[in-house]
């Protein structure tokens, strides 16, 4: 190793004999050295600058990835190849700087621990530079006093350059803080090794390194502007996807380390599934309330067949344990438990209203490449435009809401040359109850329109951005006004809730009022309008009551950028001038004529919106029967198959 040392001090020993030989002095011959240093490596710079767009400019698809793949290391890390090996990008190219770097540096140290030999020559040189007496042959640590002040230089140095690199570097910028604060205390802890431990002039070196090193960084920049090159655009959606996956992420693991009163029993419940060695039908709840989306198809099932409904929750307090019965068998089976259970899933058909299917923790079984999954909607909203691009691809059957839903799916297959799923025309349970209800329900007599305002909980609802606009121009027009918030707006928003029902003194008047009790759904049936954002409570509403809606355009959620791709109008925005009108937020003093219109319209009436219901939705009343009969043929096919394998 001495012996590789010696070679460079050598080769730099020259270097500097000769930046020494143009002016002789010895602290402006270090200078004229570090930058001709950077003056050779300029070309290594420029292909590692390029390569560092390169590398930026992968970065959304990169964060794509990782937000697919959330959890999968080995996955994430064999899509990661193939991208490097496409884009010939080569990972290792930024080590190349501060390997050389270092290089240069055990051979600069070399040339100044032996000055006589490399610089000097035999002659005699002077050592001593400004700031007085300072001698740059000497050791800061050893000879103390106004040498301390070359650690303390190279230091602020290296804290400059990282400061710089992390505003202007294209790719160090794009680094988390905690990466850019590593980088900022390995480099200045490294200066104060140098500055003190090592000769002053070596300390000299380093700090004009550093120095320069910023103004190559700028003229990187100028001659190769990564603006020209990188989609930042592109890369902000990137982190809002992958930060959205890194949240779920997070709360698994967090879940993961909560101390879990209900272990025993999950235990318990874990051991008994996987004891019943003939289980053919599974159904998946995150949690408690989600049993109402396969309520109808559980019923008739349990009615007209002898199949075993085995119902995993993942809500230990979930109001199914109370239906337990010979054929309906629920399982408490918490997240983390849950990604084992479902790798060793053997059941015939599993059923579930959880999309992203093989993106995060719920994958398809490992030990059965056979067995069948169907998703369930939890409503009709579009598949395409509600959820992430790949999240229905790897279920084998999908339950439809319309026709809508039927084209978006089928065309994305076309589009993407996926493989067919079985489409079962299905309908919507949860509206069909609610038309049972609602037929069911007493109707009281009103003197007075009733307006129901229920907003979504996605961002800039109407609570969060016009609340106050809407009511203002409702007010006093002789509508009784309710205003019923989403369950999680009036968890976590109380106090804006507390200042909404002072402003409009809703304690005080009989037509206006804040409501918080969700124990009943009389007050959305007894409606004559209702009022709402991007909730799908609207055709749930209309569709049950035959009475019309009105739609605010606050901002959309979209959690695919890309559903225009199929060139098929979401059911989202196609049903929005069908069973109502939308107004825009700058409008909404149009309200009460709006209103208006919608009460006294006959494109609004309720034999219209039947219509538009029929047209728009399958097997309205019996979507149970449906769902039902198709499980139980897919069911029959399994039994046969198994017969059948069992006598071969």
């Amino acid at each position: 190793m001495n012996d590789i040392i010696g070679l460079i001090g050598d080769v730099l020993g020259w270097l500097m004999y000769f930046c020494y030989h143009i002016l002789p002095d010895y602290f402006i011959s270090i200078i004229i050295f570090t930058f001709g240093t950077k003056i050779v490596l300029l070309p290594v710079s420029l292909w590692v600058q390029k390569n560092s767009i390169k590398m930026v400019k992968m970065q959304p698809e990169m964060n794509f990835i990782r937000a697919k793949y959330y959890g999968n290391g080995e996955k994430i890390s064999e899509e990661q190849y193939e991208l490097y090996k496409r884009e010939h990008y080569q990972p290792l190219a930024d080590l190349i700087p501060l390997a050389l770097q270092l290089i240069l540096l055990m051979g600069v140290i070399d040339v100044i621990n032996h000055p006589e030999e490399h610089i000097f020559r035999g002659n005699p040189g002077v050592l001593d530079a400004m700031l007085g007496s300072l001698d740059l042959s000497s050791i800061p640590a050893e000879v103390g006093g106004i040498a301390y002040l070359i650690p303390l230089i190279a230091a602020l140095s290296a804290w400059f350059m990282c400061f710089i690199q992390n505003r202007i570097n294209v790719l160090q910028s794009e680094q988390g803080k905690v990466n850019q604060l590593g980088t900022i205390i390995l480099s200045i802890g490294l200066s104060l090794y140098l500055g003190f431990f090592v000769k002053t002039g070596v300390g000299i070196y380093w700090t004009f390194s550093n120095l320069f090193s910023v103004l190559q960084l700028y003229f990187l920049n100028i001659i190769m502007n990564p603006r020209k090159y990188i989609d930042y655009e592109a890369l902000e959606k990137s982190r809002a996807e992958l930060k959205a996956a890194s949240a779920f992420g997070r709360q698994g693991k967090k879940k993961l380390f909560e101390k879990n009163p209900y272990k025993k029993k999950e235990k318990a419940d874990y051991k008994r599934f996987f004891q019943d060695y003939e289980m053919q039908l599974v159904f998946y709840s995150e949690k408690n309330g989600f049993y109402k989306y396969f309520q109808n198809i559980i019923e008739t099932l349990l009615e007209k067949s002898d199949v075993v409904v085995n119902y995993i929750t993942s809500d230990p307090n979930d109001k199914v344990f109370e239906m337990a019965s010979d054929r309906f068998r629920p399982y408490y089976i918490g997240e983390n438990k849950l990604i084992v259970l479902m790798m060793k899933m053997e059941a015939d058909i599993v059923v579930m209203t959880t999309p992203d299917l093989e993106s995060f923790h719920i994958k398809r079984s490992l030990v059965r490449k056979d067995n069948e999954y169907i998703y369930v909607p939890h409503d009709v909203n579009s598949p395409n435009l509600t959820f992430r691009k790949e999240a229905l691809d790897h279920f084998d059957t999908i339950f439809s809401s319309g026709c809508l839903c039927t084209k978006e799916i089928r065309k994305r297959e076309e589009l993407y040359k996926l493989p067919e799923k079985r489409i079962v025309e299905w309908g919507s349970g949860v509206i069909d109850n609610m038309i049972q209800s609602y037929e069911e329900m007493d109707k009281r007599e009103k003197k007075t329109k009733e307006i129901l305002i229920a907003p979504s909980w996605q961002k800039d609802n109407i609570l969060s951005s016009c609340i106050e606009t809407i009511l203002e121009a409702l007010q006093g027009q002789g509508y009784k006004i309710i205003v019923r918030p989403h369950p999680q707006f009036v968890r976590h928003e109380e106090e804006r809730l507390n200042d909404l029902r002072e402003r409009f003194h809703m304690n005080e008047r009989d037509d206006m009022e804040l409501q918080t009790d969700f124990s009943s759904n009389s007050t959305v049936y007894e409606a004559d309008v209702v009022i709402t954002d991007w909730s799908s409570i609207a055709f749930e509403y209309s569709f049950a009551t035959l009475k019309p809606s009105l739609f605010i355009n606050t901002p959309m959620k979209v959690m695919n950028e890309d559903y225009e791709e199929l060139g098929i109008t979401p059911i989202d925005i196609e049903l929005r001038s069908k069973v109502g009108r939308s107004v825009d937020m700058d409008k909404l003093d149009t309200l009460p004529q709006v209103i208006d219109e919608l009460l006294n319209s006959s494109e609004f009436s309720g034999e219209s919106l039947r219509k538009i219901r029929d047209r728009y939705i399958y097997n309205i009343g019996s979507s149970s029967e449906a769902g039902a009969r198709y499980i139980m043929e897919r069911l029959a096919f399994y039994k046969k198959k198994h017969e059948e394998e069992d006598d071969y």
